[in-house]
């Protein structure tokens, strides 16, 4: 595969779900479940693909409520919805093709990467655990690391600065609109993954390439 990038980046920054592993659809039935019964709300596919995805759960509650849900109900969210993910996708979850040998080649470049989530703490651990990476993913923006989560360009920001980097020199992976919007928005080079989103809202949002998954990225390297 040829790649039309402008060289090697000095970093890379990856978000986690539907970019290191397929799990979107873990996600969305759990956001539906749990927004049927805690907010009384019939998710449609639409509200999935342009509130739901990519970004921190009271963003995401209050994109779809339209006001600002508080602390009690931030706190019964998270945890009836996090608890409900993990539930679905224990034992299922695998990572992106490609991802590992990728990962290889960026470590014998001597080029550095972090991850940059909306994710908390524990499904970062369960995520990493079913993977078996461990503590592969040394550098880590969480949501609970931010003030103002995707697409606003914090994470991002943060995680270029975790890699003593400036956001215009490296490369980020997203899946989500909102998520391409936060790196682009930093400054980063986006390849997004189709794993979640079409190609065409991915590239309108600042993407410069789509693409399925990571078969054959190292060659990119070589």
């Amino acid at each position: 595969m040829t790649l039309a990038l402008p060289g090697h980046p000095a970093g890379v920054l990856f978000d986690m779900d539907g970019v290191l592993m397929t799990n979107n659809a873990f996600h969305r039935q759990a956001w539906q479940e749990v927004a049927a019964d805690l907010l009384g709300l019939n998710l449609t596919e639409h509200d999935l693909n342009t509130k739901v995805d990519g970004g921190r759960n009271p963003e995401i509650i209050e994109r779809l409520t339209g006001q600002a849900p508080d602390e009690a109900l931030i706190r019964r969210f998270h945890e009836a919805k996090e608890s409900r993910y993990r539930s679905l996708a224990r034992g299922q979850l695998r990572e992106v093709a490609g991802l590992s040998a990728y990962l290889d080649a960026l470590e014998a470049r001597g080029i550095p990467f972090a991850l940059v989530t909306s994710a908390d703490a524990v499904n970062v651990e369960f995520g990493m655990e079913a993977l078996g990476f461990g503590g592969r993913f040394g550098p880590r923006v969480l949501g609970e690391h931010v003030t103002r989560g995707k697409p606003h360009p914090e994470p991002f920001e943060r995680g270029a600065a975790l890699l003593g980097l400036d956001p215009r020199a490296c490369l980020a992976h997203e899946d989500a609109v909102n998520g391409v919007r936060s790196a682009a928005g930093a400054g980063c080079t986006v390849v997004a993954l189709t794993t979640t989103a079409p190609a065409e809202a991915l590239l309108a949002a600042g993407a410069v390439l789509a693409v399925p998954d990571f078969t054959r990225w190292e060659t990119w390297l070589a």
